[in-house]
């Protein structure tokens, strides 16, 4: 009698485990590329329009013009910061920390109400990703034409399907480079002098480094970035709760998920609304089963509902299958979107915003520094007066020429030696020395505390600003 072993297989029926997809990829592994599949819904229509908006925005800005000048010019040469007709320097700056910190609690509050929205549809990388995306579709074909090809040796005219593809990619990234050097460089001069060959090192440099990253960032890395290099996918769980609008899948009313006829009820085959057609997988930027419950890679750009919807609308089924929504609501319970986390935030965000508008309310349109001689504190001159030294700086922050007049308060019967009245070109800085003497009997005290007025304009376009000094007269 033969001793061999007879094959069983075990049929037993498996129950469905929540934490497996058909994914063949592993995302998590740099090497592997995700070929992303065309969605088209209310969500993708959305998240389009808004990227080419702040794109068109990103792209035009520095090319409009005010005066003589772009309309936005930071010129760290020149220290200046222009935004249409307001100069900003450097000891205004603290005007740009307000404004990081109110755009930080912003996306600190509107993570805690709607997740990672700012990912899905604002993000320059989600964008950009999803403009070379569109190259790859309309040049080489859909994600599985893309992903067959790749698997192929190399043919003539795939290769001229690929350069034409990273010419485009190039042609994005040169002109994303160009653009954001542009807010810190006359761009204009830029463009000309770059494609003449004419740019200086350091301004080349900096275009072709901000396109290289983009090409390399939007072109190759996609959702590398994503999962294993953004900072904000690994802290967004300290901002989220079960009070969070997230994507996430009905989990009782999808399983059990299986293929199913359209014309059959699923619950007399014992199956949920999830027919496990694998699209929601498909679309993902990140590969990411949303199926699998919350995952710090969704970026919540909502390509998976509307990949559901199609599918739920096909199947004459409910759509929201997968929906924006909260654990609470997925649990059966009350979403609580007014809560303590969600107020405090706004409560922030709103004091600096109020903040910031009192600061900038509070810019003036001229500087003036005073800078007292140190080598000598004081000297009598030919008319026995006590004499003190300054410098002043005067800044004209406008982008106007303008005429200062100067003043002193805090002496009585000053002598004022030098020009009171300079006209300062627009964003001079302009350095006057003038000296003050003081008849020594009208000093009630060695050391008197005087004030600099600085003014422009007349009537009720006055403007004055004052900066104190000392005036120094003998010891006694």
């Amino acid at each position: 009698m033969s001793q061999e072993k007879i094959k069983i297989k075990d049929v037993t029926p498996q129950q469905f485990n929540p934490k497996t997809h058909k994914g063949t990829s592993d995302r998590f592994n740099p090497s592997n590329q995700i070929y992303v599949r065309a969605v088209k819904g209310v969500y993708q229509q959305l998240r389009q329009r808004m990227g080419w908006l702040f794109m068109l925005l990103f792209m035009g800005v520095p090319w409009i013009p005010y005066g003589d000048r772009q309309a936005i010019l930071l010129d760290i040469g020149q220290q200046q910061f222009n935004f249409f007709g307001t100069t900003l320097w450097p000891q205004d700056l603290t005007l740009l920390a307000v404004l990081f910190m109110i755009a930080a609690f912003a996306l600190f509050f509107v993570t805690t109400f709607l997740g990672r929205v700012w990912c899905g549809y604002f993000c320059p990388q989600t964008v950009w990703t999803f403009i070379y995306i569109w190259f790859e579709e309309k040049l080489e074909g859909s994600a599985n034409k893309r992903r067959k090809q790749d698997s192929l040796p190399m043919t003539g005219k795939l290769l001229g399907r690929k350069i034409v593809k990273h010419t485009a990619w190039w042609a994005v990234a040169l002109a994303t480079g160009l653009t954001f050097v542009g807010y810190f460089l006359p761009i204009k001069e830029l463009v000309i002098d770059f494609f003449t060959f004419n740019v200086g090192f350091w301004a080349g440099f900096w275009v072709l480094f901000f396109a290289g990253c983009t090409y390399a960032n939007a072109g190759w890395m996609r959702s590398i970035v994503c999962i294993h290099m953004c900072p904000y996918a690994r802290f967004q769980s300290a901002m989220f709760d079960k009070d969070t609008y997230i994507v996430g899948y009905n989990v009782e009313r999808g399983e059990a998920r299986g293929p199913r006829p359209r014309k059959k009820n699923p619950k007399e085959l014992g199956l949920g609304d999830c027919i496990d057609c694998d699209l929601c997988v498909q679309v993902c930027p990140t590969g990411i089963d949303i199926r699998d419950g919350l995952q710090y890679e969704c970026i919540n750009c909502g390509a998976c509902v509307d990949a559901c919807d199609q599918t739920m609308d096909r199947m004459g089924y409910e759509t929201r299958l997968i929906s924006y929504t909260t654990e609470h609501k997925l649990e059966g319970h009350k979403t609580h979107v007014l809560r303590p986390k969600l107020l405090g935030y706004g409560a922030v965000m709103v004091a600096m915003a109020g903040l910031f508008l009192y600061l900038l309310a509070s810019v003036q349109p001229m500087g003036l520094d005073i800078l007292r001689d140190r080598n000598e504190l004081f000297r009598i001159n030919n008319e026995g007066l006590i004499e003190n030294t300054y410098t002043l700086k005067i800044l004209n922050k406008t982008q106007q020429d303008t005429t200062y007049t100067l003043a002193v308060d805090g002496l009585e019967e000053v002598e004022w030696y030098g020009p009171k009245t300079v006209t300062i070109s627009a964003g001079e800085i302009y350095t006057l020395p003038i000296s003050l003497g003081v008849d020594p009997y009208l000093l009630e005290t060695p050391i008197a505390d005087i004030t600099f007025i600085l003014e422009k304009g007349e009537g009720e376009n006055k403007i004055q600003l004052r900066t104190e000094s000392r005036f120094i007269g003998e010891l006694r």
